[in-house]
């Protein structure tokens, strides 16, 4: 009997599951294929997509927020896309 994983190691684990095959040419993925799609799910787990509010003039606008951490993990997986 194995250990249940955490949601975070289920998440990244499900990522690459789902892209493994590639439907497109009806033959497994490349290895940056799936490596891009598991470093998305683990920036959606560390560094999630979030927003900071400003109020001006009376009015509420949202901007999404900057993180460092979330930036690193897409820009890699869009470099591995992109081979």
């Amino acid at each position: 009997m194995t250990k249940e994983l955490s949601l975070g190691a289920q998440a990244v684990l499900d990522a690459a599951s789902n892209v493994y095959w590639d439907w497109t040419d009806m033959s497994p993925a490349s290895s940056q294929t799936i490596a891009a799609a598991t470093l998305r799910a683990a920036a959606e787990i560390v560094a999630p997509l979030s927003y900071e509010e400003v109020w001006t003039d009376g009015r509420m606008l949202q901007y999404e927020k900057d993180d460092p951490v979330r930036n690193k993990l897409l820009a890699i997986a869009d470099e591995l896309e992109t081979q």
